[in-house]
């Protein structure tokens, strides 16, 4: 509006010292801070962090509640020997959940699995100080979601059971046929013998660039790339990261780094019509 009144004048201070360490950590099913539950920290539980550095999954951990009236002991149980065996098939390290002898596996922790966002345009941390608008590049944006991979193996599980107690509807004869993939040879036995039939076919070219030709080998060719995808990050070791809380002093010491301290002055090499011609979309 034209009445509109300038308030104040902010100086700008950019820096990518942190580059490509700042993200953006979103966690859209999480109701409460991402935070150690005070029953659990009691008992000495802490949230923990890994990455798979190639891939760039990142997963948190975090400990349960133990409290009787808000988690099934018994239900961890079977729980947990379902994740200590998912574990297993995926690779995963399990060596730190070392079990004494004659304990049984728990599920102890809830692990949130990200999954990145792609970013449009630049994002950017921006935290005003002492009158200072200091900003520093968000180079990636993750959301975290309870990874649950575990009750697969309780569902395959419960219909083995069910397919050996006789039912041939619910038995588990591993992965349905890739719908890409052509059917497969039918041989017939010698009492069904028939006599081979002559037909006439006729065979075209199609061009390199034919989509239609190539649609069922280019489906079955990315559902390959996928598989080889998930294999790849399944191989992929996981390395520890040390989850540092907002209060702690290693928190403390990362958020004081987000604040340059260069005065040097900086000069703007464009003009406004190469601003506004570059802004997508305008």
């Amino acid at each position: 509006m034209d009445d509109d009144e300038l308030i104040s004048v902010l100086p700008i201070h950019y820096s990518n010292s942190l580059t490509p360490n700042v993200h953006i950590h979103q966690f859209p099913l999480l109701s409460r801070p991402l935070q150690t539950p005070p029953a659990a920290a009691l008992s000495g539980k802490r949230i923990r962090a890994r990455i798979k550095p190639v891939t760039r999954r990142l997963e948190i951990h975090v400990p349960v509640d133990p409290r009787p009236e808000v988690w099934n002991g018994e239900r961890s149980k079977e729980l947990g020997a379902a994740r200590q065996e998912d574990d297993r098939e995926k690779n995963q390290d399990v060596g730190k959940m070392k079990l004494r002898e004659g304990e049984e596996p728990r599920l102890t922790e809830v692990r949130m699995r990200s999954e990145p966002i792609p970013q449009e345009g630049a994002y950017m941390l921006g935290v005003v100080r002492n009158g200072q608008l200091h900003l520093q590049p968000i180079s990636e944006t993750h959301q975290f979601r309870p990874t649950l991979t575990y009750l697969d193996i309780m569902s395959r599980k419960s219909r083995r059971s069910r397919g050996n107690a006789g039912s041939d509807e619910d038995s588990d004869d591993g992965p349905p046929p890739d719908p890409d993939e052509p059917p497969p040879v039918q041989i017939a036995s010698k009492k069904e013998k028939k006599p081979l039939e002559v037909k006439e076919v006729q065979v075209s070219a199609r061009k390199a660039g034919d989509d239609k030709g190539n649609l069922q080998g280019g489906l079955s060719a990315v559902r390959r790339e996928m598989l080889l995808a998930i294999r790849a990050e399944e191989d992929e070791v996981w390395e520890d990261l040390d989850f540092c809380d907002g209060e702690t002093v290693e928190g403390q010491e990362v958020f004081e780094a987000v604040f340059s301290q260069n005065e040097e002055h900086l000069e703007c090499q464009s003009d406004i019509t190469a601003f506004l011609k570059g802004i997508k979309g305008l």
